[in-house]
Parts: structure tokens; sequence; C-alpha cells
């Protein structure tokens, strides 16, 4: 796309650009909200198959992009593929989340991980999916390649699962500090790898996940997460990156001095707040409460109004989270309609 008219509204927001509206696409949006998800979902015995299969990864993918017209894809997949690449495999069990039936419990542990472009090889149905998908996008929408930051990647390696303390991983940062950096560097050296295969095969933005990053003490998020999101995003260089840290409203500055372009921000994070600690420069992505969308239609599109109001442009605009499972597809459609339908005022 050569001149500046022609490249996606998403991408020219996401670029900082001045855009005639803020683009919109939700965290989740490829899932159980869509009658037709559901559909392909049960094609398969179980979540993992879904994802290694290629042409069901693309098909959910674009679904979104059909039913409710979101202005990005991204890819459908999930974080713990980067584990599993590593040689440290795990279970999906419905209704319950993530499950390693092994973990990572000392230096022997993590010295027999596969790392880098040895683990990302493992990973070429992710890589096919994204070909496949833009193949079939044919330019509607831009496409979205993603990966977990590797501290939430160490936190499931560590713990084995979900967890309402993470008290494992934490214990690791403190008791075996140096053990943490080497599974931490394993990880990202891995994930370097695969986002930059994610880009050959298509994604035009990176978002790193960091879905535990609430967990940590501010010191311990300087240094134990933010060395290894700065490393990730200054090798790729090649296409805009964003950084939602959920939870993390204490490392702002920090995020805001890496060379991501994009900050994503749950819902307890005013927009005003969150700009004076990023700065000028970088565009803010959110931050919508997921609960809105249980509203009414007009309740639905007054909030949605309000907060666009708030972040006073550079946004794409999306929810504090991944949209939940029972959430009403009208509501969502609402939602959408609302962004869609609006101009900025100049």
């Amino acid at each position: 796309m050569s001149s500046v008219t022609s490249k996606p509204l998403f991408l020219r927001a996401a670029a900082g650009e001045s855009t005639e509206r803020p683009p919109i696409w939700l965290m989740r949006q490829a899932g159980r909200i869509l009658p037709q998800y559901r559909a392909l979902r049960q094609k398969f015995p179980d979540f993992k198959a879904f994802v290694k299969t290629p042409e069901a990864a693309a098909e959910a993918t674009i679904q979104p992009v059909d039913e409710l017209q979101v202005d990005a894809a991204i890819i459908f997949s999930d974080i713990l593929v980067i584990p599993e690449a590593m040689g440290l495999d795990y279970e999906m069990i419905e209704a319950k989340g993530p499950k390693f039936p092994k973990t990572i419990e000392n230096q022997g542990d993590i010295d027999i991980l596969r790392s880098g472009t040895e683990a990302a090889a493992n990973l070429e149905y992710v890589y096919q999916a994204l070909r496949i998908t833009k193949k079939e996008l044919n330019g509607r929408v831009p496409l979205i390649g993603f990966a977990g930051a590797p501290w939430t990647i160490l936190a499931y390696m560590v713990e084995g699962g979900g967890s309402k303390t993470f008290s494992k991983a934490r214990r690791m940062l403190y008791a075996e500090p140096q053990q943490a950096h080497a599974l931490l560097q394993k990880i990202t050296d891995t994930t370097i790898a695969y986002l930059k295969q994610q880009v050959a095969a298509g994604a035009d933005l990176i978002q790193l996940f960091d879905s535990w990053a609430g967990e940590l003490a501010p010191a311990h998020y300087q240094a134990f997460a933010m060395p290894y999101l700065r490393q990730i995003c200054d090798a790729l260089p090649e296409v805009p990156k964003t950084i939602f840290a959920k939870g993390a409203w204490f490392a702002l500055e920090d995020i805001g001095q890496s060379s991501c372009q994009v900050v994503g921000l749950d819902w307890n994070t005013s927009p005003a707040f969150a700009r004076e600690k990023v700065g000028p420069q970088k565009v803010l992505q959110g931050n919508l409460d997921p609960c809105t969308l249980y509203a009414d239609a007009k309740t639905i599109r007054e909030e949605t109004l309000r907060m666009i109001g708030a972040f006073q442009g550079k946004h794409i605009v999306n929810l504090g989270h991944g949209v939940y499972p029972d959430t009403p597809l009208d509501g969502v459609r609402v939602f959408v309609d609302t962004v869609k339908g609006m101009r900025y005022e100049r």
C-alpha cells in the first residue's frame, strides 16, 4: 500500500497518525460469543487440535471480521503454544483452563528446554494459519499476531496453570532469581524467533499479552518483565507493537519508554493517568469494562462515547480485557457499531 490514504485505519491509528475515527477490535473477538465459532469448535475433540489445524484457525480468525465488521483480525491461537514448543506440554481442560502436567522446578528443567529458532520451528501450524488468513482477508483489514509476555509465560510454566496468587512463580523471583532470568531469557529468545516468523507470514502488528503483570511488585516488574519486553519490541522494528500489561498501572512509565507504539489499558486505568505516564507519542488502546456489554443498548452507546472522549485521540478502541464468553452478541454489535458510526470533531 503505497499512499497514506490507502493505509488501513487500524495501522494509521497504531502509527499515531490522525484518523477520522478510532479503529475498533476486541480481544477474544474470535470466540464463544459467535454461534459460527461454536459450530466450528464442535468439529474438534479438544481446543489444542483446533488451534493446530491452520484452516480452522484461519476460519475462526476471519469470522468476527465477517460478523462484526471490526477493523482488525487477530490470529486464532493461544499464548501457551510457546512453552509447548520449548518442550513443556500443556493440557487445555474445558471450563477450567490450562494445566501443565510437568512444571519448571529447577535449573535442570530449564537447561533441557528448547529455545530460539529451534523451538519456534515447532510452530509451523501458526505460521500456516497466518498465511491462509492473510490470503483470505485479501487486504480487507490488517492482521494482528501475538504472543504471551515472558513473565506471564514463566508464571504458567512454574505454577502449572492459573492461580489466585502465582506464589510459586513469584517465589522463584525471590529465591532463585538467576534461574528466573535464565528461563525468561529462553522464553524471550523463543518469542522473538516466533514473532519474526509471524511477521514473515503476514502479521501487520504484534501484541504482547502480559496477563499476569499485575501480580508483580513494581520493582519486580522492572527487573523481571520490562527487560524482556524491551528485547522483544526492539527485535521487531518492521511492525508496530502493542504491550498490554493487565493490572500494571505502576509500570506505564516504563512501558512508555519502550519501543512499542501502542499501550493497552485495562478498565481500572484512567486514560488521563495513562497519558500522563506514557507521554504524548504513544497510542493508547482500550479500555471499556467488558461487563458494559451486558447493559442495554443506550447505556453501551453512552459509555462507549464517554470512554472515547476521555482519550482525546490517539486511541484504538477495545475492551479492558478479552470479551467474556457469555457476553450478548447484540451488546458487542452495539459497541462496534457505535464506534464505526462516530467521527472525531476537528
